[in-house]
């Protein structure tokens, strides 16, 4: 046997096929088509996006800055949250750096053989990347002030 032959694909990399962190804009199409399998019957997706405001006050932009383990334990919730659901393949990615009212700081999606399990899944895995991956979000405001989101 050849030792030069490429290593089996692991469960974990089919189910999740899509993980990353990045500087540039976000593609849609790219996390649809890290998902695109004839065998799911449904596919969800969430788009989470820099609004104008917050806590009452205008928001002019923001900075996301990432730990240097946060792509680590991206792809660790991933691969978390795909092992509790049955056949649930899972793509996320995340901007970093300086980001504008209406880009897309967060793309996730699920895809499985039916709806439900695609939702919830879904849900799980933005949830948990909130609450887990060490990314944090400077806001400025319109008014000059400024917070700290997501820090320890």
């Amino acid at each position: 046997m050849a030792d030069d032959a490429p290593p089996p694909e692991s469960p974990a990399a089919h189910a999740v096929p899509l993980v990353d962190l990045r500087e540039t804009a976000l593609e849609v199409e790219e996390v649809i088509a890290a998902l695109d399998d004839d065998t799911s019957g449904g596919l969800t997706l969430f788009i989470g996006r820099v609004r104008d405001h917050d806590h009452g006050k205008g928001v002019s932009g923001l900075d996301y800055s990432a730990h240097p383990t946060a792509l680590a334990k991206l792809r660790e919730v991933c691969e978390s949250v795909a092992g509790g659901y049955d056949g649930v393949r899972l793509a996320a990615v995340h901007r970093t750096g300086r980001l504008a009212i209406g880009d897309a700081a967060v793309v996730v999606a699920a895809s499985s053989t039916h709806r439900g399990l695609a939702f919830e899944a879904s849900r799980a895995l933005i949830d948990r990347l909130k609450a887990e991956v060490p990314i944090w979000k400077h806001q400025v405001f319109s008014d000059g002030t400024d917070e700290w989101v997501g820090t320890p």
